[in-house]
């Protein structure tokens, strides 16, 4: 009898509330499959650790380190990178097939964005062209909801995007208590989301007030507004209310904010010199309010990745999901797919779950629809709020805690032997350059 090829899975790009659960899916599904599945490791950081052959041993883990996964936040675990695999990085395809074939590895399961399926997508077509047998599963992550279509045929919605909805939901709610109480000397509490240039993230605040009721403006990427428009639309909103909460998008465009950019060639936002929300607030008081008393900002940064706390209970289950139907890919479908999450009704919520191609998901986008955002271009439709609410939830996530803290999962540092020479990433040698 053939020996079971031996598992690699990984994590990519920035990391979620329930990315771990994804990552427990995996490992406890290929577990359920002794004679198809060897030993499992982990690419310690991504695509980074399997180039430097750091791989750990994920059978050499406590049962209980896996099962508290499931509420154990960010990448902490077996970590993340943001390392873009380029056409020109050739002796890096190379190292990948030489690491793979030393562990006798037969199965990779890649945790990540777009980004990670154009990778993954390449790692499979890689294997191919080099006869390596190799199958090559994504499994789907991003808060940002990019990933896919704008049609939602491809993804419904991508795990980690319910649990950032429901922390903007409950932070909005939070909010709105401090700004009706010092609304006299504050009256314009400015607070900056993420999503880059996606409007997913800043429209799930609405979530938290979808009958309307709070002075919430909500401004996307998208919304098309100049800020001397955005300004008189809070004054209009102080004239009526006396007083306004802002969401602006991290990607609102006000003009040259010192930004980098990352590996994959995004916007670091939250690494840039001066902030949205700064200068949103800067203009606000500059120009003048409509009520006494000043504009003031927030920004909460990777908070909303991984403030388990308010992790979608239905976020943490269809990360779980996901993870298990990319082993199930693995065993009866083969290389070359993404799992993927299927809304079957909009009466009531139901999904199921499917495959895609990576080559058709790979480095996909998928932008906020148009229909989506009011005409009045400061606010979100119910056709938004029907489509995002069922993904926040309806309870509290249990976290175990001891002594006051949480307790989350601590792998012990075993990785496998070393089978290769030693190998610095390629990108690495153009940083040092």
């Amino acid at each position: 009898m053939a020996v079971p090829k031996n598992v690699i899975v990984a994590q990519s790009g920035g990391p979620s509330q329930v990315i771990n659960n994804s990552l427990r899916g995996v490992i406890e599904t290929c577990k359920e499959f002794p004679d198809k599945f060897g030993r499992l490791y982990a690419g310690y950081h991504g695509v980074e650790g399997i180039l430097k052959e750091e791989l750990l041993d994920l059978n050499a883990q406590d049962k209980e380190e896996i099962s508290l996964l499931k509420t154990t936040p960010a990448a902490g675990s077996i970590g993340t990178c943001r390392y873009k695999l380029k056409k020109s990085q050739e002796k890096d395809f190379g190292r990948i097939v030489e690491v793979f074939k030393a562990h006798n590895v037969g199965y990779f399961f890649y945790i990540g964005g777009n980004d990670s399926m154009d990778t993954a997508n390449k790692i499979s077509i890689l294997a191919r062209e080099k006869d390596l047998e190799l199958v090559a599963v994504g499994v789907p992550k991003t808060i940002d909801n990019d990933v896919g279509d704008s049609e939602f045929k491809i993804i419904d919605h991508t795990p980690g995007y319910g649990s950032v909805a429901r922390y903007w939901t409950c932070y909005t709610q939070n909010a709105n208590e401090e700004n009706v109480g010092s609304s006299p000397s504050d009256p314009v509490l400015v607070i900056q989301t993420g999503g880059r240039k996606i409007g997913f993230i800043p429209a799930s605040a609405r979530l938290a007030d979808p009958n309307r009721e709070m002075p919430l403006l909500v401004f996307l990427a998208e919304s098309d507004v100049s800020i001397e428009e955005l300004a008189d639309k809070v004054n209009d909103k102080l004239k009526s209310c006396g007083r306004a909460i802002v969401i602006i998008s991290e990607g609102f465009p006000v003009g040259n904010l010192g930004e980098t950019k990352d590996a994959f060639g995004h916007v670091q936002f939250s690494a840039s010199q001066t902030t949205v929300a700064q200068v949103i607030v800067n203009y606000l008081n500059k120009a003048g309010l409509k009520a006494r008393g000043s504009a003031r900002g927030q920004v909460p940064g990777t908070d909303q990745r991984d403030a388990i706390i308010y992790t979608s209970t239905v976020d943490l289950d269809e990360a779980y999901n996901v993870g298990r139907k990319a082993v199930f890919i693995a065993v009866e479908d083969g290389t070359g797919y993404m799992a993927t999450i299927l809304r079957k009704t909009d009466s009531i919520y139901k999904v199921e779950y499917n495959k895609v191609s990576l080559e058709k998901v790979a480095n996909s986008e998928r932008t906020f629809p148009k229909g989506w955002l009011t005409k009045t271009r400061d606010d979100v439709t119910d056709d938004f709020i029907r489509y995002a609410m069922p993904l926040i939830g309806e309870d509290w996530v249990r976290i175990p805690l001891v002594n006051g803290r949480m307790r989350f999962a601590r792998f012990k540092p075993i990785f496998t032997e070393k089978r290769c020479r030693e190998y610095i990433p390629q990108a690495y040698m153009k940083c040092v350059e």
